[in-house]
């Protein structure tokens, strides 16, 4: 009986902003040689070069989160497993937007752009810097 190799799991690399997609190159070719379907599609709309990108920023100039969801969810829906999304920044966004839409298996975001709602400090941290913040007679120094 032939052997069957197992399928190789897809992972997803997504970039940021004022980033192009060869970024991840370095790491697509790691995840590659680790025995993983790698792979860092370009935004919509994104240049094939870094060069073709700094030449033409206007061209990513009017594309908004959900044009940029909506593509990477074309492009996983095309694959045949759900894969890993790794996004970092705004990808790191649009990483946890597609784990949410039940579209990956899991997802990593490595310093992910804020969601909506969500406050970038913990209320209890606010609440303990305000005796300091919040004195007026410190409203011209310095404070740390």
């Amino acid at each position: 009986m032939p052997v069957v190799p197992a399928a190789r799991t897809p992972v997803v690399f997504i970039h940021g902003l004022w980033l192009h997609a060869d970024s991840w190159k370095p790491w697509v070719e790691l995840f590659r040689a680790a025995g993983y379907d790698a792979t860092a599609p370009r935004w919509p709309g994104e240049p094939a070069t870094v060069a073709e990108s700094n030449a033409h920023p206007e061209r990513l100039a009017n594309v908004g989160i959900d044009d940029v969801v909506e593509h990477y969810a074309a492009i996983i829906r095309k694959l045949p497993t759900k894969p890993i999304v790794i996004g970092h920044s705004f990808g790191g966004l649009v990483a946890q937007k597609l784990l949410g839409m039940g579209l990956a298996s899991a997802a990593v975001a490595l310093d992910p752009a804020q969601i909506r709602g969500v406050l970038p400090l913990p209320l209890a941290q606010l609440k303990s810097a305000f005796p300091v913040l919040g004195n007026p007679f410190n409203y011209t120094k310095a404070v740390s």
